[in-house]
C-alpha cells in the first residue's frame, strides 16, 4: 500500500496508461476534466448517480434545440418527430432488456416510481390480512417503503429474507419464507449498500414454483450486469436513467404484458385515456396507461442515448474492467489497519463500503473531498442494512468504467490522511 508521502502527483496518478481504453471512454465524459478545490475531480459516487458522456448531453439539448413538442395526438411535424424520438427510445430499452414488446416499457420517473406503481397497482388490489411480501434485509429504502405502505393499507405481511455476514442472501431462508400466502417477492439485483449480488435465477425459480410474481430492483445492476429479462423471466424490473449513464429524472418499470394489462392505472389524466366522458373513462392501451401527463420526453431520449453509449462500449467490457478496480481497491485498502469491509459476498459489483475505526464516515468523507475525491458517506438509504452489521454508517467508494487504478490510488492516500489526522 503506497503511504501518504509515496503518492504521485495529481497529474500523474490520475493518468490512465496512454491508449488504454479507460483513457477513451473518460474523453467522452466532460465533466472528468474539472477540478475540486484545486485538485483534478476524483468521482467515486457512481452507485448514487452516474456522470454522463457528451452524446447523453447533446442528445438532450438537441431535443430542446431542435424537436421540442409534446408527444402523441399532434399532427405538426415537431410533434410528430417527438414522438417518434421517444419510441424510438423506448424500443432501444425494450432491446437492451430483452423484453418481449414496447408496451411492456413503461417510462416512470425511477426506479422509486416504478416500485410504487407495482406496489399501488398491482399488489394493493390483490392483498388481505392472511397475505406476505418477501424482500430481503439488504434492501433499499425504495424497496422497503412502499411494501410497507401497501401492507399497512391491507392488513398483509412484510417478511424479511436475511442476509449472512458476508452480505448474501440466506436462500435456504428465502425459500421457507415463500408459502401459499405470498403474492409478491420484491429484491434487489444489486445491494447499493454492500455490492452484493443476489442469486436473482434461482429467486425467480423458487417464486414461481409457487406460482408467486417477482419484482427485481435493478437500479444499481443496469449499469455493471447484463440484464435479460426474458431470460430471468423475471415478473417485473425496474430502473433508472442517472444510474447508467442517462439523465435524472427518468426511468423504467418492466412488467410482463399480461400482469400490466390486469393492472388498474397509478395515476390518471392526459394521454393514458382512450376516450372520456362524464358518465366513464376507457383507458388507453399499454404502456401508454400508465404514463399520464407529458412524460420526460427529453429525459427518454437521453436515456436512449445512454443506452446507445452502453452498447457500444459493451457490458462487457464495463462489468471486467470495473471487476478490476474492484479487486485492486479491496487489495489497497486491506493493507489499511483498522478498515473493515462491509460486504464480501462472494458475487459482488464495483461498491467498497467501509468503517474505519475511530472515524465517522462523514469524517472520512469530508477530508476525502478536501483533496477532490468525492465518495458517498451514511446509510445509503438502507438503514435496515446497517442495522444488521451494527454501524450507524459507512463510506463508500463506487466504481464504474471512466475510473481508474490511479483514483484508486489518491482514494487510498487520502484514507491514509484520514487515519494520520485522527491519530494525533
Amino acid at each position: 500500500m503506497r503511504m501518504e508521502s509515496d503518492v504521485l502527483q495529481e497529474t500523474e496518478v490520475l493518468t490512465p496508461h496512454a491508449g488504454s481504453d479507460v483513457d477513451r471512454w473518460r474523453q467522452d465524459f466532460p465533466i472528468l476534466r474539472e477540478t475540486v478545490r484545486g485538485k483534478p475531480l476524483v468521482y467515486l459516487d457512481n452507485a448514487a448517480t452516474t456522470q454522463k458522456p457528451q452524446s447523453v448531453i447533446d442528445a438532450e439539448a438537441a431535443f430542446y434545440r431542435h424537436t421540442n413538442a409534446n408527444v402523441h395526438r399532434g399532427v405538426h411535424a415537431l410533434s410528430q418527430l417527438a414522438t417518434d424520438q421517444y419510441e424510438a427510445a423506448r424500443e432501444k430499452v425494450r432491446r437492451f432488456i430483452n423484453a418481449a414488446g414496447t408496451q411492456e416499457i413503461v417510462f416512470v420517473r425511477g426506479t422509486t416510481e416504478a416500485i410504487n406503481l407495482v406496489a399501488q397497482s398491482y399488489a394493493r388490489p390483490r392483498l388481505s390480512a392472511d397475505d406476505n411480501i418477501i424482500v430481503s434485509a439488504m434492501e433499499h429504502h425504495s424497496n422497503i417503503v412502499p411494501w410497507q405502505m401497501v401492507c399497512a393499507q391491507t392488513g398483509a405481511e412484510l417478511r424479511v429474507a436475511p442476509v449472512n455476514d458476508a452480505g448474501e442472501l440466506d436462500l435456504d431462508m428465502f425459500a421457507k419464507l415463500v408459502g401459499p400466502g405470498t403474492k409478491l417477492v420484491a429484491i434487489t439485483h444489486l445491494s447499493n449498500a454492500l455490492g452484493s449480488i443476489t442469486p436473482v435465477a434461482r429467486i425467480v425459480e423458487i417464486a414461481h414454483a409457487l406460482g408467486v410474481p417477482v419484482l427485481l430492483d435493478g437500479a444499481q445492476a443496469i449499469a455493471h450486469l447484463g440484464v435479460d429479462v426474458g431470460a430471468l423471466d423475471c415478473d417485473f424490473y425496474a430502473f433508472s436513467g442517472h444510474k447508467i449513464f442517462g439523465p435524472t429524472g427518468i426511468g423504467v418499470l418492466y412488467g410482463k404484458t399480461a400482469l400490466l394489462d390486469a393492472m388498474p392505472p397509478y395515476q390518471v389524466g392526459g394521454d393514458m385515456i382512450r376516450s372520456v366522458t362524464f358518465g366513464q373513462t376507457e383507458y388507453n392501451d399499454l404502456p401508454y396507461k400508465f404514463e399520464a401527463g407529458t412524460p420526460n420526453i427529453a429525459g427518454a431520449i437521453g436515456l436512449g442515448a445512454a443506452i446507445d453509449y452502453v452498447s457500444a462500449v459493451g457490458i462487457d467490457a464495463i462489468a471486467e474492467h470495473e471487476r478490476d478496480l474492484l479487486d485492486y481497491a479491496t487489495g489497497l485498502v486491506a493493507g489499511i489497519k483498522g478498515l473493515k469491509i462491509i460486504g464480501t459476498a462472494q458475487h459482488k459489483a464495483s461498491i467498497l463500503s467501509f468503517t474505519l475505526d475511530g472515524v465517522h464516515p462523514h469524517d472520512i468523507g469530508t477530508i476525502l473531498d478536501n483533496d477532490g475525491v468525492a465518495i458517498r458517506a451514511g446509510h445509503h438509504c438502507a438503514m435496515p442494512v446497517m442495522q444488521r452489521f451494527g454501524i450507524a454508517g459507512t463510506a463508500r467508494a463506487s466504481f464504474s468504467l471512466y475510473n481508474t487504478h490511479g483514483e484508486i490510488d489518491a482514494l487510498v492516500a487520502g484514507l491514509v490522511k484520514v487515519q494520520e489526522m485522527f491519530q494525533r
